[in-house]
């Protein structure tokens, strides 16, 4: 049954601009351009769809299969992480180019924002998961509204990216965004730790998620 909702949010649910968004992966390649805007704008895409989902009532027709409200709720989360999942791949296949063949390059050496490398990835999963917890955690607390839990979403999402931009400017912690494969353990701890964190924030906004859609009366 899970399969076949998430078949269902693949073919009728999504908006066409979550496909589209992952592509801001891309923005991994420009210098001089804040790149962790890139996993905000693919979560911009998904919440074009849960704009698309409540405009076209997609709540109450789910509730009319028969599945029950956690796998309701499994569905859209598992397509949230669907299309988090290419877009994350898309941004470590040009981290790892950029790391590889593009370390020399001057246009990169000299760029005074984030560089793409373990931290950056790191950071994005951090994003992803504030996503997932925040937004969509609180969408399903009416599962209807989501100016609020959006708004929130988006503030914290922006200080995420402002401490990331911040950090290697302190003294000491310039390492964290050396490029290239230089000091290559601390960035895989904070690689790690997004790994962690992703999980976990994911995790919690799925069961918190599930309780409060269980008390709603549709």
């Amino acid at each position: 049954m899970i399969k076949r909702l998430i078949y269902k949010e693949l073919k009728l649910c999504a908006s066409p601009l979550s496909y589209f968004f992952t592509l801001a992966a891309l923005l991994a390649f420009v210098p001089g351009y804040p790149i962790l805007l890139g996993a905000f704008f693919t979560t911009l895409g998904i919440f074009y769809s849960f704009l698309a989902m409540r405009e076209n009532n997609d709540i109450k027709y789910s509730m009319l299969l028969p599945v029950t409200k956690a796998d309701v709720v499994k569905g859209k989360f598992l397509f949230a992480v669907f299309i988090e999942a290419c877009s994350f791949i898309l941004m470590s296949v040009i981290t790892l180019i950029r790391m590889l063949f593009l370390k020399d390059f001057a246009v990169y050496t000299s760029n005074a924002l984030m560089c793409a490398n373990l931290s950056f990835l790191g950071f994005a999963l951090l994003i992803f998961g504030l996503f997932n917890s925040v937004f969509i955690g609180g969408f399903f607390k009416t599962a209807f509204y989501f100016s609020k839990p959006f708004i929130a979403y988006c503030v914290i999402s922006f200080a995420v990216i402002v401490i990331a931009e911040t950090l290697y400017h302190i003294p000491g912690l310039e390492l964290v965004n050396s490029f290239g494969f230089d000091h290559i353990l601390p960035q895989g701890a904070i690689f790690c730790a997004g790994i962690f964190i992703f999980a976990a924030l994911t995790l919690l906004g799925l069961k918190r998620s599930g309780k409060t859609f269980e008390k709603i009366d549709l």
